[in-house]
Formats: structure tokens, C-alpha cells, sequence
């Protein structure tokens, strides 16, 4: 390894405090948290699968579920939480599918234990989709669509921007301060960053920015009784449309970038779509793995986390890491950008990893 988990600088993450109450919710504390705020439980309780929030689905006295998610301290303030749950409840006012978080007897979408904030769904059941049909791409680009015509008719006030600075630099810094890093690899890494952002900045001038999803992968995807709909807006920032098209229709080869256009011209049944934006994929891409090395960065003093990834800090996942920038750079620098334009001669990509997609396992 390359970085000692007792060295007391690693440890110092200003970003997210240790919160060891949070680490250790128990179901009397997440159960009593959902009775103070006046809903009466069964006993049922069971924790759901997330790494980022801590999520339980719960049983309520009058045989109902509901999922209760309580927010890593520290991620976000209450002002920026409550623009999530504004952005759900403006979808479904415009009667787009989406779970709004339910209210309490006190009228509010938020409540607070201990310094932890944490809200509540109903229980919706669904399946995930592994592999979408033709179909089902024009159902969810309009679907998507429909998301970004809402996330366009308001700004949010409290939320991030997608930027270069934040997922690309901001990420650097944190990974140079607290040596996690090799030193031999360090230099290597610090430019391909720099160049990553430098990229973005110049190929993002003048693209249209609203209110987007953040982290629109399949994975966040249901098919329920109602239809598709999409979850989990805990990631909701300002950004580019394009970065939930490339995340929820993802691919290089061929066939992807067939899919990708299918999945386009159903989006533009009820949103405009500038074929331009295209090029802003493969750097959203990059900053994506720099911001996802990151995130496991911050919260290593999490006990969920190392078991989760066993790999992170070792000298191959560094070379990894490295060589996957400069793979891009690759790319980036070719004369003329051609990963979004259905060729012939389009190469075959390794697979996409779950770094492309998933912040929470």
C-alpha cells in the first residue's frame, strides 16, 4: 500500500468529519429516528445496499414500507438536501415519473438526528434493466428529456456545478495533499489532470448548463407498475445535459453509438439536442475517474470503505488510474474527434468499468 491508514494527516478529512454514529446506525437508532418523527414502526428493518448514504427499508405498524435515507454528515447542508427534494417534487408536479420523498406530520421532507439529516420514501418496487431494447432507449430519452425540460425551468441555488475546477483540480489537490499518490507517478498523474481540465474548460464553452440528474447510470433506473423512472437525485447538480445522456447511454463501438443515436432522437421528440455537445463525452469521462478516485480518497476512514475496494492505494490501481488518463488524452488530441460518429472502422473499447458509472456500489 501506499499510504498508512494511521498516519493522522490521512485521517484529517475536513471534507467529511468522522461521524462514528453514523458508521454504526443501528435499527433502534434508524427506528426510533423514523418514530420521532411520528411514524410508528413494526420492527422491521433492513439495510439496503449504498455506500455514500446509509438506507434502510422500513416496516410501519400499518403493514406499509417505507425506505428511510439518512445523508453522510458533512456531504451536504440542509439547504442543499432540500433543493433534491424540491427538484423531485417540481417533476412531479409536471407529472414526470420520479419518487418524491414523503412529508412528515409537520409538513417538511427533512429531519435530523445526532447532526445526521435523513428523509423518507415509499417502498416502490422494479427491476433494474440489463440491457435496454430500441424500445425501451426511446421510452427513457424521452423520459430523460422530459427531466431536463424541468431541471431547465428553475436554477438551483445551493447546488454544485459540474466544472473542471471541482471533479478535475479540487480532486487533484485533495489526492496531493494527502499523499495518496505514488511519487514516482505523481508528476504523471498531476498533468494528465491539469491537461484533463484544461479539455473540458476550452470544449464546454457555450454548452448550455440547468438543473440535470448528476449520476444517471442504469443503475438508477426501475421499471415499476407506473414505467421507467428514475432515482436516487442525491447527486443533482448544474451541469450539461450530455453528462446523464453518456452515463445512461454509454458505449463506443458501433453498436453503442447506434444505441446512443436511437436513444438521442427520442430525446429530441421533446427537448432540442445539439449533436456538438457530443464532444464534451470523453472529457466528462475522464473527470469522472479523477473525481471517482476521489470520492473513495474522502471517506477511506469510513469502515464500509476499504472492504469495498480492496485495490484502491496499490501501485497497479495508481498505473491503472494513470494509463486510463492518458488513453484519453489520446483520444482528446486526435485531430479530428471521431468516438461519437458511426464509422466502420470504429475500434472496439475494453469494456466500461464501474468507475464509468456507479458512485455507490
Amino acid at each position: 500500500m501506499m499510504f498508512s491508514v494511521m498516519d493522522n494527516s490521512f485521517l484529517d478529512i475536513p471534507e467529511i468529519p468522522q461521524n462514528e454514529f453514523y458508521y454504526h446506525l443501528t435499527p433502534d437508532v434508524v427506528m426510533n429516528a423514523v418514530e420521532a418523527a411520528g411514524l410508528f414502526s413494526s420492527g422491521h428493518c433492513r439495510a439496503l445496499n449504498s455506500l455514500e448514504n446509509r438506507v434502510f427499508e422500513i416496516g410501519l405498524d400499518d403493514g406499509s414500507f417505507i425506505v428511510a435515507k439518512f445523508y453522510r454528515p458533512g456531504r451536504w447542508n440542509n439547504l442543499q438536501i432540500l433543493e433534491e427534494h424540491e427538484f423531485l417534487n417540481d417533476l412531479v408536479e409536471n407529472e414526470v415519473p420520479a419518487l418524491a420523498p414523503q412529508r412528515f406530520f409537520d409538513g417538511g421532507t427533512l429531519k435530523e438526528i445526532e447532526g445526521i439529516y435523513y428523509a423518507i420514501w415509499p417502498l416502490t418496487g422494479g427491476r433494474e434493466p440489463s440491457e435496454f431494447s430500441d424500445e425501451e432507449l426511446e421510452i427513457t430519452g424521452r423520459l430523460l428529456a422530459r427531466i431536463h425540460n424541468t431541471g431547465a425551468s428553475k436554477k438551483a441555488r445551493h447546488r454544485p456545478l459540474i466544472s473542471a475546477q471541482r471533479l478535475g483540480i479540487d480532486s487533484l489537490d485533495y489526492l496531493v495533499s494527502h499523499k495518496f499518490i505514488p511519487a514516482e507517478l505523481k508528476n504523471d498523474y498531476d498533468y494528465s489532470v491539469r491537461k484533463t481540465a484544461e479539455i473540458y474548460e476550452k470544449t464546454s464553452e457555450g454548452v448550455p448548463i440547468h438543473r440535470i440528474h448528476g449520476d444517471c447510470h442504469i443503475g438508477n433506473l426501475l421499471y415499476g407498475s407506473q414505467g421507467w423512472y428514475f432515482l436516487d437525485f442525491d447527486d443533482f447538480c448544474t451541469g450539461p445535459a450530455v453528462q446523464d445522456i453518456w452515463l445512461i447511454a454509454s458505449g463506443r463501438d458501433n453498436a453503442a453509438l447506434q444505441r446512443q443515436q436511437i436513444f438521442l432522437e427520442a430525446y429530441r421528440t421533446f427537448r432540442d439536442f445539439d449533436e456538438s455537445w457530443l464532444k464534451l463525452v470523453e472529457p466528462l469521462r475522464s473527470l469522472r475517474y479523477i473525481h471517482y478516485t476521489a470520492w473513495i480518497a474522502r471517506r477511506w476512514n469510513d469502515p464500509a470503505f476499504p472492504p469495498a475496494f480492496p485495490h484502491f492505494g496499490t501501485p497497479d490501481y495508481w498505473l491503472t488510474e494513470l494509463n486510463d488518463l492518458k488513453e484519453q488524452l489520446h483520444i482528446f488530441q486526435k485531430s479530428e474527434p471521431t468516438y461519437f460518429i458511426m464509422d466502420k472502422n470504429t475500434e472496439e473499447k475494453e469494456e466500461l468499468t464501474n468507475k464509468d458509472f456507479f458512485w455507490d456500489m
